[in-house]
């Protein structure tokens, strides 16, 4: 054999060395799971007392189920769902107020609900009033309080009328959340505030100048939480997002298992008190799904956003459910829809 037809040989046996090495490698990657590259990347809508978004982050269960995930801070619920419109976020989640008000206006829809419309959690949403108001006839003709775009003038409607007040009676004072309301209140600017979670219920509670009134539980309101996406995302990404609410139930679940772990992360990433989120967990567990009380409580807020003008248009409330994506993750947890 030549000595160039050897070096020929040589080279082709080198090449096929390399492919070969390069075949196996891309099989060991296929069989190892999906490429970091192939996870959906999403921006989600969050609020710094809310754990199941961080735990989803930060014990890996987004990673499991294929979603890179970049969460990003808002005061309130319904600024998250407003930041949908200018798609600062993917996905937002929210009271039923923000999510209707939302889905009357644009080509978005709501795909699951987190199953917290029950008695326990409704308990959590406190009425504060001034000191000098001693019972809910004591309202009329008051400034109370309620943060822009969201469900509290529904509540403040139902909780008057309960008590034989037309809200007619009263002044609603909009405002931007929840510390521009302790601030109003213990000025006396307003006379009374809804507030939700333990970190609020107890920085209300040691007002001098106020006392708590009442609680949500004690009307026939339950607020239900649902979560938001346009319907190209939707469409586009079907399976991610099944597993995206996998994600979150797991979440849920380790969280509810491993409160004090839970409660060292929501302190490590957004110093909230580690008592909060002792206090709070048990009263909001999350469990993906869409049940007949969610239903329910999005078909009476639309019913009253529409005859009060803050929804223009009427709509189909079916239309804006897109309930294939929870059907397949959880089809036990589902009601029919009529």
């Amino acid at each position: 054999m030549s000595r160039q037809r050897f070096r020929r040989l040589s080279l082709n046996l080198t090449i096929i060395t390399i492919l070969l090495a390069s075949a196996v490698l891309g099989a060991c990657q296929t069989t190892a799971g999906p490429a970091k590259d192939s996870a959906l990347k999403l921006r989600i809508a969050d609020i710094s007392t809310n754990t199941v978004f961080r735990i989803a982050k930060n014990k890996g269960f987004f990673d499991k189920h294929g979603i890179d995930a970049e969460l990003v801070n808002f005061a309130t619920p319904a600024e998250g769902v407003n930041s949908l419109f200018i798609k600062q976020v993917d996905i937002a989640f929210g009271a039923d107020f923000p999510l209707l008000n939302a889905v009357s206006k644009g080509d978005y829809s709501i795909f699951a609900s987190s199953g917290t419309s029950t008695d326990l959690s409704a308990s959590e949403w406190k009425l504060f009033a001034r000191k000098e108001i001693a019972s809910a006839a004591d309202l009329q003709g008051k400034k109370l309080s309620f943060s822009r775009g969201t469900f509290i003038p529904y509540l403040w409607d139902v909780y008057l009328q309960q008590n034989g007040i037309q809200l007619s009676e009263v002044t609603l004072v909009g405002q931007g959340g929840f510390d521009e309301a302790y601030v109003a209140l213990k000025k006396g600017e307003i006379d009374a505030a809804w507030v939700y979670g333990a970190v609020l219920n107890e920085k209300f509670a040691a007002l001098e100048e106020a006392h708590e009134l009442a609680d949500m539980s004690q009307t026939p309101v339950r607020l239900g939480t649902g979560l938001i996406a346009s319907n190209e995302l939707i469409q586009d990404h079907r399976d991610s997002l099944v597993g995206f609410l996998r994600a979150l139930d797991e979440a849920s679940a380790y969280a509810q298992a491993n409160p004090d772990e839970a409660a060292d992360i929501m302190y490590a990433e957004v110093k909230q008190p580690k008592e909060a989120t002792l206090k709070d967990l048990p009263k909001n567990p999350w469990q993906i799904g869409f049940t007949q009380q969610a239903y329910e409580g999005l078909a009476g807020q639309k019913n009253y956003m529409v005859e009060n003008g803050i929804i223009e248009r009427d709509f189909n409330l079916n239309d804006k459910l897109n309930l294939e994506l929870v059907r397949s993750a959880f089809p036990n947890r589902v009601v029919p829809l009529e």
